[in-house]
C-alpha cells in the first residue's frame, strides 16, 4: 500500500487559525464604541455649547444668567428675550435631554444646584458631572475658559 501525503490540517495549522480569528475579534469589539458612551458625550458638548452661548449672552447683555437642574432636564434663567429675526437663544426648546436616562448633578460649587454664567467676564470655576449607564463625563471650566468636556476622575 503506498504512502500518500496525509489529508487535512495539522494542529498547528488550527491553532494558528484560531489564534487569527480570535485577535481579529478582539480588534472588531475594541473599535465598536459603547452606544451609551456615544449618547453621553453628544449630551455632554451639546450642553458644554449651550453654556458657552448663555454665558457669551450674559456678557454681552450684563444681565446675571443662572443655568438650573430640572427633573428631566434643565432651564436657563435671566437669558434676554430674542427680538424677532434673532434667532433662538438656548432657552428656548432646550429643556430636555437627548435622551431621557441622562442625570446631572453640580459638583462645583460644592453644594450648588446651578450655575451662575456671568455677567462678569470671570466666574468661578465649576463642574457638572453627566451620567448614563455607567459612564459619567463631568463639564468644567476655570472661570476663564470654556466649558471642557473630560472623563470622570475618580
Amino acid at each position: 500500500m503506498p504512502h500518500g501525503r496525509p489529508r487535512g490540517f495539522t494542529l498547528l495549522e488550527l491553532m494558528v487559525v484560531v489564534a487569527i480569528i480570535a485577535m481579529a475579534t478582539a480588534a472588531v469589539s475594541f473599535a465598536l464604541r459603547d452606544d451609551s458612551g456615544t449618547r453621553l458625550e453628544r449630551e455632554a458638548l451639546r450642553l458644554s455649547a449651550m453654556l458657552e452661548s448663555a454665558r457669551a449672552q450674559s456678557l454681552t447683555s450684563g444681565l446675571p444668567v443662572v443655568w438650573r437642574l430640572r427633573p428631566h432636564g434643565f432651564e436657563f434663567i435671566g437669558l434676554p428675550r430674542a427680538r424677532a429675526g434673532d434667532g433662538p437663544t438656548p432657552s428656548e426648546g432646550a429643556h430636555q435631554w437627548l435622551n431621557a436616562d441622562t442625570g446631572a448633578q453640580v459638583l462645583q460649587p460644592p453644594g450648588a444646584t446651578a450655575l451662575v454664567l456671568g455677567p462678569e467676564p470671570l466666574i468661578p470655576a465649576q463642574r457638572i458631572a453627566l451620567g448614563l449607564g455607567e459612564r459619567r463625563l463631568v463639564l468644567a471650566t476655570d472661570g476663564l475658559g470654556p466649558f471642557r468636556v473630560t472623563p470622570d476622575a475618580p
